[in-house]
């Protein structure tokens, strides 16, 4: 048999799908009895659902099989543009009923022209001295303290990542990610050319024997973590975890890229904290403030600031003029340590809602985030769950798009509770608990 005969089944079974022969849903028999059917080996089976989950033609759930998805991938992540629906539990962006008119009070004045000339500027990876300043009092936290001389400023949290994983992996280097993760890393690592290596967690975060392990078996040149509310599980490292991880990391020689994006919805320090040599802080103002107004941070250690500062130049990722004024003011003045605390108080009394809407069903989350991982029970189907909720117009995140391994998605969904006012955000849990409760083949007879 041809080497390339994997292939040839996949392109069959993609075509059974896209004429309708298999529907968004059903489930692809076990590799070994695929393997009888078609008269092949059980590897060459193997190859061929693979091939299938890289094409995001099929998704894989733990312990349930492998169904089709419908939905063919589109480059190298699952993570889209808001969908637009009516309740929007998918895009995490906090937005409060009274912040705009905090932010017009801080803003005041910007439009004068002497103002705008400043504004208008180009800006720059460094800023300036004032930025630096007023950015590191503002980032600094429960003993730990920026240093002004070392910020970096991207246009975005996003753009932050990226820039610290290509100055710091090279390409075809790999780099130890949480097994799910925000979803933004794989696009990013895959256009980069870095591979990814899921490490292995428990309920404290990433386990540090997972760190050794893979670096032995994979090389690894980094880690990409989420200590504090992580996304999409929302758990914060204990310290004692903190502590062994960091030993490893030393140990080891790694960098830690440390996204801290959620981090204001706690109290805990950075990793930074402990190991400034480390850790590479990543920060933005999107969450804090408003997506419209974002200015990414990057906080690396002296020995790596010029090859990052050089990504970010490269990479066509400084921040406008406009951003540094805007955020500077809204820093200085305390518009955004305002905004902090009101979304502190508002993540908390939308986490009581959910656990009150969705109390009986297995849920991982922390009180202070504005996200819950949410485990279907057994009659239910992630993506199939997904499918229905979007028919009642309410727009949901799957497993499968925080998995870094194609096929090891547990069967859950991902709740961010931060878009939606709290009426609808009530009424679509509401929604989703009467799903939860109804079997799947008897809710899809109501349609």
């Amino acid at each position: 048999m041809s080497k390339f005969e994997y292939l040839r089944l996949a392109d069959a079974v993609a075509a059974e799908i896209a004429n309708g022969g298999l529907k968004p849903g059903e489930r692809l028999p076990p590799q070994r009895s695929f393997a009888y059917e078609r008269k092949i080996a059980v590897s060459t089976a193997s190859r061929v659902y693979t091939e299938l989950l890289r094409r995001g033609l099929v998704v894989g759930e733990v312990g349930r099989g492998t169904f089709i998805s419908g939905q063919p991938r589109r480059g190298a992540t699952t993570f889209t543009e808001p969908r637009g629906a009516r309740i929007d539990l998918e895009v995490n962006y906090p937005l409060l009923p009274n912040q705009s008119t905090l932010i017009a009070k801080s803003l005041d004045g910007l439009e004068r022209p002497e103002a705008l000339e400043a504004a208008l500027k180009q800006g720059t990876s460094t800023g300036t001295q004032t930025a630096r300043s007023t950015s590191a009092d503002f980032l600094s936290k429960n003993g730990w303290s920026a240093r002004a001389d070392q910020i970096l400023f991207t246009a975005n949290g996003r753009q932050s990542i990226a820039a610290a994983l290509a100055a710091i992996v090279p390409p075809g280097g790999r780099c130890g990610v949480e097994a799910l993760t925000y979803p933004f890393i794989k696009g990013v690592a895959a256009r980069l050319g870095v591979t990814l290596v899921p490490l292995a967690m428990d309920e404290h975060g990433v386990r540090p024997d997972a760190i050794q392990k893979a670096r032995r078996e994979a090389h690894l040149a980094a880690l990409y973590i989420q200590p504090t509310i992580q996304n999409p599980l929302g758990m914060t490292m204990p310290g004692s975890r903190r502590a062994d991880l960091l030993r490893v990391v030393e140990k080891l020689g790694l960098t830690v890229i440390e996204d801290a994006v959620y981090g204001f919805l706690d109290d805990e320090a950075p990793l930074a904290a402990l190991a400034p040599d480390s850790c590479v802080v990543i920060d933005s103002l999107s969450k804090k403030v408003a997506p419209g107004l974002a200015l990414g941070f990057i906080v690396p250690p002296p020995r790596l600031r010029e090859s990052i500062m050089a990504s970010v130049r490269s990479g066509g990722w400084t921040a406008s003029g406009y951003a540094f004024a805007a955020a500077q003011r809204m820093m200085a003045d305390g518009t955004a340590s305002e905004l902090v605390r009101l979304k502190r108080a508002d993540a908390q009394r939308r986490q009581q809602l959910a656990a009150e809407r969705l109390a009986g069903f297995e849920i991982q989350t922390n009180p202070k985030s504005y996200h819950l991982w949410l485990t279907l029970p057994p009659h239910w189907r992630s993506q199939t769950f997904v499918a229905a909720a979007a028919r009642r117009d309410i727009a949901l995140t799957p497993s499968s798009t925080f998995a870094v391994s194609p096929g090891h998605a547990p069967n859950a969904i991902r709740l961010a509770l931060a878009a939606p006012p709290v009426d609808q955000l009530d009424a679509g849990l509401r929604t989703l608990a009467g799903m939860l409760r109804a079997n799947e083949e008897d809710f899809e007879s109501t349609e």
